[in-house]
């Protein structure tokens, strides 16, 4: 096992969604033409632009970050890694349930291409679902841990979401808040202690948003078990609005162990609607999406340094 990690503080931008774009912000479905891949592509181009107005803006760029996708992003990807920036691409193949690896037995040659600070999974995994499906997960997860260790390219990002169980919710009478509360905190815990025991190995864990500050604790302290103390996490926004995101921020950054947060749709989406509607002009959303994601950083920021 070869531990690398990653310390520094981490403010990621994330616009990597693939089948959302299509069917939710154009609603589209089935094959894309070449039109409609380039009106995604210049969607994400729009938030691009967002977040290099939050750099002139003063978001310190050692710290920022973009997580964006080959298909639509490309461009993207080659500006940000000619200009220095940190970035991270997904490895996994868009809209599934089940984890699978994008590319299939090319996926090495696509990472090794664009060369991302950061490989990113999505993966779904609840230690109480489907026995068979978790294992064939966790499999495929270790073949691109042990390439991206034995590579020693990027580093390896690991976004888990824990899905309730139908007889999880049931325990709390169909309440998605309570399960969030109560019962998907020790199960988070579970689940990346299976997955460290079937060899996958993450340098850092994008974790959905806890609301006790005694639940990050308890999934630091499983992140870094075993030697891993160079191992953090980062909090996702879930799509979630503003005063739960800033809510969730602002719990994880007084836990040593977590170093940022990747906060996307609550960043761009409602800009991106009112541009795509013609309500705002080009100008207007930019600034909208770099105001959102600095009071984001400021949010993180101020609540670390309160709790120093």
């Amino acid at each position: 096992m070869t531990i690398r990690g990653y310390q520094k503080l981490l403010y990621i931008l994330p616009f990597d969604h693939r089948g959302s774009f299509e069917t939710r912000l154009f609603g589209w479905k089935g094959a894309l033409d070449a039109e409609q891949t380039a009106q995604i592509a210049a969607a994400k181009e729009l938030i691009y632009e967002g977040f290099q107005a939050a750099l002139s803006g003063g978001v310190p760029i050692a710290k920022a970050a973009i997580l964006v996708d080959e298909q639509f992003g490309a461009a993207i990807l080659h500006d940000a890694a000619a200009k220095g920036y940190t970035f991270a691409c997904p490895a996994e193949k868009s809209g599934q349930e089940e984890f699978d690896i994008e590319y299939g037995e090319e996926f090495a040659q696509h990472i090794e291409a664009i060369h991302p600070t950061f490989c990113k999974v999505l993966v779904r995994y609840n230690p109480e679902g489907d026995a068979e499906l978790n294992r064939t997960q966790a499999a495929r997860l270790k073949r691109l841990s042990d390439y991206l260790q034995t590579a020693n390219r990027s580093l390896f990002m690991f976004e888990l979401l824990v899905p309730a169980e139908k007889a999880q919710l049931e325990k709390v009478k169909g309440d998605t808040k309570a399960y969030d509360r109560d019962i998907r905190p020790a199960l988070m815990a579970r689940t990346i202690q299976e997955l460290q025991n079937a060899g996958v190995e993450p340098d850092i864990w994008k974790i959905e948003g806890l609301d006790r500050r005694e639940d990050c604790e308890k999934i630091v302290e499983t992140v870094k078990a075993g030697g891993r103390s160079t191992v953090n996490c980062i909090i996702l926004g879930r799509g979630a609005d503003d005063e739960q995101v800033l809510m969730w921020l602002k719990t994880a950054a007084k836990v040593p162990g977590y170093i940022g947060f990747a906060v996307g749709r609550t960043d761009f989406w409602q800009p991106l609607v009112d541009w795509r509607d013609k309500k705002i002009s080009r100008e207007a959303a930019v600034d909208e999406m770099a105001r959102r994601y600095r009071e984001f950083v400021d949010a993180f920021e101020s609540a670390q340094a309160s709790a120093t």
